[in-house]
């Protein structure tokens, strides 16, 4: 049976995906002729055209192209992300985050859990060393201890355990879901903010690098404090015209590197390039962002901030990033879906609480053994 759709829609879905009509062409050899309404799909056919661009099917028969607005504030500074709608991968990674934060939000009322008192404490207006010391302070986040830390990745674990701890939901991953073949792309965003007084939650792209996903994680931290959600790009060295995003920047860098402590730590005099590098691993935190510290404190220029940050940002985009989101599945189900939310769905459903149907979908999990070996890797009983 085939049936009627608009030429417009399927134009409109597969631009959606970021797609052109030779890539659709060899799961769909017909796709030219029906983008130019010279012949109508099949039911089925368009079934699996709606999965292959990530569309929900009943879109494809509206009458016009629906507006697909972000269901949170854009704070992205990024060209290529203010120049593009919302990709399916971006939309579809919030409306699950959404999904789970309602959860959790209604797992938190039914046990009596209190609000948390830091969400949208503080104010654009407040001072920024007093409130990255709050934080700090309410994270015991110990900067001796992170210097310590052998690599970013075990800074950004023990970072994400203190984010935990303070009752925040911290998700990261590099694909849609569990789906691999999703990828993000740290390019259109690099992290966002839920803003609730029971279940903030915050999701970092685990495509980007190690060290860009600690500034990520503070950034959208300092959206939390200030009571603002929002999805971000979180560049350290740019400086947003936008308030809210320009504050949250100056805060997440004092932060992980607080001004007193990059004073303290540069060595006046050593090659710029060397000295970065050094500081980075000092801090944990990436080189960009010792960059804008040291133009902070007054050791370099403007004209040599930006011209060594181009430089250095062309070196770390060639490196290889981090987070595919591949590796063992239980190792990192506390990581992608928060290891505070995993343990209270898991535990919920063995209570009886929360039906396995919804347990799996939230978690991402299709099999009940796979269901109870995760339940015993998060420890729950």
């Amino acid at each position: 049976m085939r049936v009627t759709v608009k030429p417009e829609l399927l134009n409109w879905a597969r631009e959606r995906a970021g797609l052109d009509a030779e890539q659709l062409l060899k799961r769909f050899p017909k796709f030219e002729d029906w983008e130019r309404g010279e012949l109508e799909p099949t039911l089925k056919q368009l079934e699996t055209f709606a999965k292959a661009v990530h569309a929900p099917i009943g879109y494809l028969f509206l009458d016009a192209p629906p507006e697909e607005l972000l269901p949170v504030p854009d704070f992205r500074t990024m060209a290529q992300a203010a120049q593009q709608h919302a990709s399916p991968d971006l939309l579809d990674t919030i409306y699950l985050c959404q999904q789970r934060q309602e959860w959790y939000r209604d797992h938190a009322r039914l046990h009596g859990e209190s609000v948390l008192s830091f969400v949208g404490k503080t104010g654009t207006g407040n001072n920024i060393e007093r409130v990255a010391a709050e934080i700090r302070h309410a994270l015991t986040f110990d900067l001796q201890e992170r210097q310590d830390l052998p690599t970013w990745a075990e800074a950004l674990r023990h970072f994400v355990e203190q984010v935990e701890r303070l009752g925040v939901l911290v998700m990261v991953s590099g694909v849609v879901g569990s789906n691999n073949k999703r990828k993000l792309d740290p390019e259109e965003f690099r992290g966002f903010a839920l803003v609730d007084e029971l279940a903030p939650l915050v999701f970092i792209n685990g495509a980007d690098t190690k060290a860009a996903q600690m500034f990520t994680l503070a950034h959208e931290l300092a959206h939390i404090w200030l009571g603002k959600s929002g999805v971000s790009d979180a560049q350290v060295a740019i400086i947003p015209d936008n308030k809210v995003e320009h504050w949250c920047n100056i805060v997440a860098a004092e932060v992980l590197a607080p001004l007193a402590s990059v004073r303290q730590a540069y060595e006046v005099g050593a090659e710029l390039h060397s000295e970065i590098q050094r500081l980075a691993r000092v801090f944990k935190v990436s080189t960009l962002v010792v960059l804008r510290r040291l133009f902070d404190v007054g050791a370099i220029s403007q004209e040599r901030l930006w011209t060594t940050y181009r430089e250095e940002l062309a070196r770390l985009r060639s490196l290889q990033r981090g987070g595919s989101g591949g590796g063992d599945f239980y190792r990192t189900l506390g990581v992608r879906v928060s290891k505070r939310f995993a343990r209270a769905v898991v535990a919920s459903t063995l209570e009886g609480q929360t039906l396995f149907r919804d347990a799996f979908r939230m978690l991402g999990i299709k099999k009940p053994a796979t269901f109870y070996q995760a339940a015993r890797e998060l420890g729950v009983r």
